[in-house]
């Protein structure tokens, strides 16, 4: 029985000195933290048989995903140097960017431009079902139409997908439970982190999900 695994990855910490929700806004990029996140992970990857032997690495075309994936990149594509093997390249896929969100560049805290002025929180009516702007069935439809096309095109074999928390949560929550739909402050998806999911390939069904934090002591 063929299998597909992909496995998500989070982006590192970025570099956010005004505290601005960001969503799809460009120009932000990994923090020093950040960066070293990302270094922690694809050591992490590069070190683990189970991982190491990927064919392809795809992520959002956001600064913030494409920097950590140029870290994993990078150690990969050393490995496959001594093995003598032809270097992976990074493919975008604009169905792995962050959800779209109505809050764009406003700030955490208070004062002017602050997210919890009154006409922001007139937008915030369930927590579970987000009112301000792509819904989490949205969102993770467009991470299940990814996932569903890459099970077939990579029979047998494994891939790495940099993307963000709302995507890889809502999408993971959506296989495990059936719908997308979850408190957002009960999300499990570290910086950094790795969501491991392994499909039939026939079926598409879930065979596994596993999790790992390698970036977790990372200052």
């Amino acid at each position: 029985m063929p299998s597909t695994t992909i496995h998500f990855v989070r982006h590192g910490k970025v570099e956010n000195p005004d505290h601005l929700l960001y969503e799809r806004l460009p120009g932000f990029h990994l923090s020093g933290s950040g960066v070293r996140m990302a270094r922690a992970t694809a050591q992490y990857i590069a070190q683990n048989p189970q991982l190491n032997t990927v064919t392809a690495l795809y992520s959002s075309p956001l600064e913030r995903t494409r920097e950590t994936a140029g870290e994993i990149l990078a150690q990969l594509n050393a490995q496959r140097a001594q093995r003598g093997q032809a270097p992976l390249s990074l493919i975008a896929d604009d169905r792995l960017i962050e959800a779209r969100n109505e809050f764009r560049g406003t700030r955490i805290g208070h004062g002017d431009g602050a997210l919890w002025r009154q006409r922001n929180l007139r937008l915030v009516s369930n927590l579970w079902k987000p009112s301000w702007g792509e819904t989490y069935a949205q969102i993770a439809q467009r991470v299940s139409d990814f996932a569903d096309e890459k099970i077939q095109q990579y029979q047998g074999q494994q891939i790495i997908v940099v993307s963000h928390e709302s995507p890889i949560w809502s999408y993971r929550h959506l296989l495990e439970t059936g719908h997308p739909e979850h408190n957002m402050l009960m999300r499990h998806t570290a910086l950094a982190s790795v969501t491991s999911i392994t499909y039939d390939c026939e079926t598409g069904r879930v065979l596994s999900i596993d999790y790992a934090d390698p970036a977790a002591d990372v200052l």
